[in-house]
């Protein structure tokens, strides 16, 4: 019996301990911190992953957002004008003869090359939705003209000038005010009484009877990045002058 007592304490007795601590035998081999560490660097991977496609998700949303409320504030505006239009009536009216100036309330929509870009259209009408600028508070019937201007990149802005009578000789200022930006089109579609349709109009011409539309159609197309947009309206007109007979 006492030699099994002492056998029993030796093997409750603990380690020897080296260098002052005691040796444990427990821990992670090579392979399994391989593992995790792999297993580490696909969740990273992948968590990375997602951000990135969230982050690029929302600023696409945000161009789009931002498209489409200047699309929205531009065409709002150009409705307002179109509607506000001014013309003058028979017999008021008279068409011009060879050596007499333009009708001053006239409606001329023509194309040109612009920037190298193709060709855009210009619209030059007169309106009461007059908008002073540079601290004038004259009101009254305005010439207002619609041109694209090129930019530094593939895309265009759309200016309007705005001025009132006398109306001067139209020249492109930086003043006028952009009523869009990153415009990849513009076009406008007229249309006379019998709704025949035409690219571009002049009521001074006798080839269009010395007539006005009876309404335009707006297309915008806007564009940034991959992003492009398409906005469409028809402005019937309040007023029109008919064919001279």
């Amino acid at each position: 019996m006492p030699e099994n007592s002492e056998q029993n304490r030796a093997k409750r007795a603990p380690k020897p301990e080296i260098g002052g601590r005691r040796h444990s035998t427990a821990g992670f081999t090579l392979m399994e911190i391989l593992i995790a560490i792999a297993i580490l660097a696909i969740v990273v991977t992948t968590a990375l992953a997602s951000f990135n496609a969230v982050f690029s998700t929302t600023e696409v949303l945000d161009d789009s957002a931002n498209l489409y409320e200047m699309a929205h504030n531009c065409m709002k505006r150009i409705v307002l004008d179109l509607t506000s239009m001014h013309i003058s009536q028979r017999p008021f009216y008279k068409p011009p003869e060879f050596d007499q100036p333009p009708d001053p309330y006239r409606l001329v929509a023509t194309t040109e090359e612009t920037g190298g870009t193709g060709f855009a259209q210009n619209l030059r009408f007169t309106s009461r939705a007059h908008l002073p600028f540079e601290k004038s508070s004259r009101e009254g019937i305005a010439e207002i003209i619609y041109y694209l201007q090129a930019t530094d990149n593939e895309y265009l802005k759309l200016k309007r000038a705005d001025n009132n009578y006398p109306y001067p000789v139209f020249e492109q200022k930086g003043s006028d005010p952009i009523l869009c930006k990153y415009v990849k089109s513009l076009s406008f579609k007229f249309f006379d009484k019998d709704g025949i349709e035409f690219d571009i109009w002049d009521s001074d011409s006798d080839e269009f009877g010395y007539a006005t539309p009876t309404a335009i159609a707006v297309k915008l197309e806007l564009a940034k990045k991959a992003e492009a947009h398409t906005f469409e309206t028809m402005v019937p007109l309040p007023l029109f002058r008919e064919r001279a007979e």
